[in-house]
């Protein structure tokens, strides 16, 4: 795949991995050496005609070509074919309903919003997905949109959860990751009682790990979800 930036008069083509790519667009760490498909900037990528090293120089202020081939990535413009834009589009919206799915509930029922439903929504809306931007950077926008489609918002649940003594040793750190516990007792008889807030559409995925986790045997109250 290239990528390419116009700069000064000048037109700097790179040949990259579209997955790395991706992910510079993204702002996520990468390895150069696997990100870049060889090791020269072009001015025509498609002809093999390679960048001048005075160009170079004058834009980018060095002879470095893995420095050069980050900066074009990071600034520049990626050239994809119709096949893989509609690819990276599906990847992108796949992404952006799972992260919806977690935060969102039905502001009437306070109830999770199955994700086939985020989807459809999506489509009803007419949203347009863009496949460089991080799936965070595009929810607010996205979920405005859907909300006229559907009842929807981001919403945070808190949970209560009694943890019997033969697990609460065990299961303290994983239950952490979970979520962001405001308040943690631990009872006379041995068991641990918890409070914990997380992202509301992820109510039922945290209550079947606990339940994983204890056999069955943890208590789980949803307080509220708001």
């Amino acid at each position: 795949m290239i990528v390419r930036l116009e700069e000064k008069g000048h037109r700097f083509e790179v040949l990259v991995n579209p997955d790395l790519a991706l992910k510079v667009k993204e702002g996520k760490p990468v390895n150069v050496d696997d990100l870049l498909v060889g090791d020269f900037i072009y001015k025509d990528a498609r002809k093999g005609l390679k960048a001048s090293p005075e160009s170079l120089r004058e834009v980018f202020k060095t002879d470095d070509v893995r420095q050069i081939a980050l900066e074009i990535v990071r600034r520049g413009e990626i050239q994809l074919t119709a096949e893989q834009r509609r690819k990276f589009v599906e990847e992108k919206k796949k992404q952006i309903i799972t992260l919806i799915s977690k935060n969102a509930v039905d502001p009437k029922t306070k109830l999770p919003i199955p994700q086939k439903r985020i989807e459809l929504a999506i489509e009803q809306a007419k949203v347009s997905i863009d496949p460089f931007k991080p799936p965070e950077a595009q929810m607010e926008e996205i979920l405005s949109k859907i909300a006229r489609v559907i009842p929807i918002k981001i919403a945070k649940a808190y949970l209560s959860v009694r943890i019997p003594p033969e697990y609460a040793g065990k299961i303290h750190k994983p239950i952490t990751q979970l979520g962001e516990v405001k308040k943690s007792t631990w009872m006379n008889d041995g068991s641990l009682l918890m409070e914990i807030e997380i992202p509301a559409g992820m109510q039922q995925e945290f209550i079947d790990k606990v339940n994983s986790l204890t056999k069955g045997t943890a208590q789980v109250k949803i307080i509220s979800v708001g």
